[in-house]
């Protein structure tokens, strides 16, 4: 007990890193499965996966995978853009995922159970080698 007490900020950084560990697990459940940009584009193309990519217009103009719709997340709810069959897969993006992921826990809420997160974002797209296009 001695130990412990002359040594706490062993125990700190223990506990610290421990938690930095499983930080990725507990925000990965959080937002549902993710994808890797292969998966994702074999959803596309084997599933008539739907694209969706969630950030800001400016940022979509900046540059977006190609063929991805532009639902912004705040506008996310009820959009137009959104398929009418939520038996379809989704698939969606921003540049980091992090909104992706609150996108996707928002729309299983509305009945999309298949709404998936793109890992790492449109850098992973752009890593994979995949197209990304600019908007005019």
């Amino acid at each position: 007990m001695n130990f412990l007490i002359e040594n706490w900020f062993l125990l700190v950084a223990a506990v610290v890193s421990g938690g930095m560990l499983l930080w990725p697990m507990l925000v990965s459940g959080s937002r549902g499965a993710a994808v890797g940009p292969a998966e994702a584009v074999q959803l596309i193309n084997r599933e008539k996966g739907v694209l969706i990519d969630v950030s800001e217009p400016e940022e979509f103009a900046k540059g977006h995978a190609v063929g991805a719709r532009n639902i912004p997340f705040g506008q996310i709810e009820g959009h137009k853009s959104l398929p009418s069959n939520k038996a379809l897969p989704l698939v969606l993006v921003c540049p980091t995922g992090a909104r992706a992921g609150r996108a996707a826990g928002m729309l299983r809420k509305l009945g999309y159970e298949k709404a998936r997160v793109l890992a790492g974002g449109l850098k992973a797209w752009r890593d994979a080698n995949l197209p990304v296009e600019k908007s005019a």
